[in-house]
């Protein structure tokens, strides 16, 4: 599905324009309107416009991390950049001092203006007060605290399904994407893993969220009248062992998100039916909290990333994170090979998903003496401790690809950082 350009005067009467329009109270929670087919890529990277942008960022970030040179020094040349985000390049790039492009003959040249820095063009997120970031779920759901906590006093968004809120940045409607990947107790969000190879969105951030789960109920129902508990798949196998603790023994029913779980009981007036959300859920929907800190283990996070139609620069001045996702035609014996690339130059990978390949999801291996074998064709997930500015990370990804039928950067961005202690209380 291809992005549409910002708002033209041609167009200023377009369903895109008018729900960016929107005032920012009471906002509608967007919809799927249409769903986006599988896209195959083209084998390797480097071959759109964002990722060219990304080289060029690439180049960037090198010639800003050079020293500034003596007059002493007569060499002047830059490191040489062996890769460019998996491809070989030849560039070399010589910092001249400014006071040199001066006319010898000036003696008094006027002060040149003052140079552009990665910061102008890279800014933390706390500056997105003026942002529009698009989350999955209603008011009161974890994305949407996810959301505030990646860029606060940003204007929240909300969107009934994952892919909405893909969408919702590619039409322009939104500025950022804030969804869950992984969570430390119930696993990888699969769905928001498929969803990055089909659409173009860039990650640009992550961010890491304590959850703190309540169990909600109408103001005056009691645990013992309750015949279900409903909230999200992920709510519900996080806080299984705890439920029985408490004599629960009810139903479970899987809902889209917990804070709609909350939204669904008050407004259907539900005094047989519990749900499992936040406190501030309870608080918007008149819910009383029955028991409070109801997940199995104290050390619940949930990992989000942050999404946007351009890649950020990367940088060397602080912890950066990348993730890839590879394939190769002839199945999982590349594997090693591609992580030994990783090993060979002491970069630490955090995480490896695999997921089977849509488009080819079965393998045929014929020979004739054993006949014919059937294997899935996978698409692997790797998230990586390093930035695409470093030339280690560079000529790692330039190896990986010579034994990988299909390579694409998903994005290099800043790590989370945050000191992080086990939720007691709160979102």
């Amino acid at each position: 599905m291809q992005s549409l350009l910002p708002p033209s005067p041609n167009n200023l009467t377009s369903p895109a324009f008018r729900l960016a329009r929107l005032a920012p109270t009471r906002l509608p929670v967007f919809k799927c309107a249409y769903r986006s087919d599988s896209v195959h890529f083209p084998n390797g990277v480097g071959s759109s416009r964002a990722d060219w942008q990304s080289s060029c960022a690439i180049l960037a970030s090198n010639v800003v991390s050079q020293q500034p040179h003596t007059p002493s020094d007569k060499s002047g040349t830059a490191d040489h950049v062996a890769s460019v985000n998996g491809h070989k390049t030849s560039v070399d790039l010589d910092i001249v001092p400014i006071e040199k492009l001066e006319d010898d003959k000036s003696s008094s040249p006027p002060p040149p203006p003052r140079a552009l820095t990665i910061t102008d063009y890279s800014p933390a997120p706390m500056h997105g007060s003026q942002l529009r970031v698009a989350y999955q779920g209603v008011p009161g759901a974890y994305s949407e605290a996810a959301a505030g906590k990646a860029y606060p006093k940003c204007e929240a968004i909300p969107c009934d399904q994952f892919e909405v809120a893909f969408q919702a940045v590619e039409l322009w409607i939104a500025d950022r994407a804030v969804l869950p990947v992984e969570n430390s107790l119930g696993g990888s969000i699969h769905r928001n893993y498929d969803l990055l190879l089909r659409h173009r969105l860039h990650i640009v951030g992550e961010v890491q969220l304590p959850v703190h789960h309540c169990l909600l109920a109408l103001p005056g129902v009691r645990k013992e009248y309750l015949n279900r508990v409903i909230s999200h798949p992920q709510a519900l196998a996080q806080c299984e062992l705890t439920l029985t603790k408490l004599g629960l023994n009810v139903a479970r029913e899987a809902v889209d998100d917990t804070a709609g779980a909350a939204e669904f009981v008050a407004a259907n007036n539900l005094r047989d039916t519990a749900a499992i959300a936040s406190a501030r859920a309870a608080e918007l929907y008149g819910m009383e909290i029955l028991e409070n800190g109801i997940q199995d283990d104290s050390s619940n996070v949930t990992r989000f990333v942050m999404l946007a139609r351009e890649p950020i620069i990367p940088r060397t001045d602080r912890p950066f994170k990348t993730s890839i996702v590879f394939a190769h035609d002839k199945g999982t014996s590349v594997l090693f090979k591609v992580l030994s690339a990783f090993a060979f130059r002491n970069i630490s990978l955090t995480k490896i998903e695999s997921r089977p390949h849509r488009n080819r999801p079965i393998r045929l291996v014929s020979d004739s003496n054993e006949g014919t074998a059937k294997h899935f064709e996978y698409l692997f997930y790797v998230d990586f401790e390093a930035s695409m500015a470093e030339v280690r990370a560079q000529n790692a990804l330039a190896e990986v690809q010579e034994f990988t039928s299909f390579l694409r950067v998903l994005g290099s961005y800043p790590m989370d950082m945050t000191p992080w202690s086990p939720s007691r209380g709160g979102d």
